[in-house]
């Protein structure tokens, strides 16, 4: 017969009552490739922009004779990638925010409101901001780019173009979030499992 072990959780102290939990606990997350369009163009923007600041520095700083376009291309590519990648971060509901009020307020009628209003001040926000690209692209359509004799309206054609992908990814997430009810979970640590 053979006698089954207890395994040791954690050490205890004398006069503790609970065993002792680590401060951090780190576990990578799970990684789920996903098939957006905005994801897709994000990553031929990175992709050739890397290429593009290579071609640069090699020409540059190997060769002593550097290509005149691969400056403002890098740039103009850098702008693209900004505002496709906002985008990708509005899907995901990644941007930047101070979540400190409703993470301590307790469920219901107040912060239901609170979370409706965040949602929808981020709707109007990239609203605006996709009105104001178009009027940009107007604009910026009789100016010409340094090197190319080519329109300044391409250029911001892809801002614009990442601003419409947020207003509508925004519409989206607000959508389902209003039929969830504009719910989350009360406790932030509740989602933090212990080993």
């Amino acid at each position: 017969m053979s006698k089954k072990r207890k395994s040791k959780a954690a050490p205890k102290r004398k006069g503790a009552k609970f065993a002792e939990v680590p401060l951090i606990v780190a576990k990578d997350e799970e990684i789920v490739v996903e098939h957006h369009p905005e994801d897709w163009i994000a990553i031929v923007l990175f992709w050739s922009l890397a290429f593009i600041v290579f071609l640069q520095f090699f020409t540059r700083y190997v060769l002593n004779d550097s290509l005149s376009w691969t400056e403002e291309i890098a740039r103009y590519g850098l702008m693209w990638l900004v505002f496709i990648g906002g985008a990708v971060v509005t899907r995901k509901n990644s941007h930047i925010a101070v979540e400190l009020l409703s993470n301590v307020m307790k469920p219901g009628p107040l912060r239901t409101l609170l979370l409706a209003f965040v949602d929808i001040v981020k709707l109007i926000f990239m609203g605006l901001l996709a009105y104001f690209s178009v009027t940009i692209i107007e604009r910026m359509h009789f100016q010409r780019m340094t090197v190319f004799e080519l329109p300044m309206s391409i250029v911001y054609g892809g801002v614009g173009l990442g601003c419409f992908l947020m207003f509508a990814r925004q519409a989206v997430m607000t959508w389902q979030n209003a039929r969830q009810g504009w719910k989350k979970p009360h406790d932030p640590l509740a989602q933090i499992h212990a080993d």
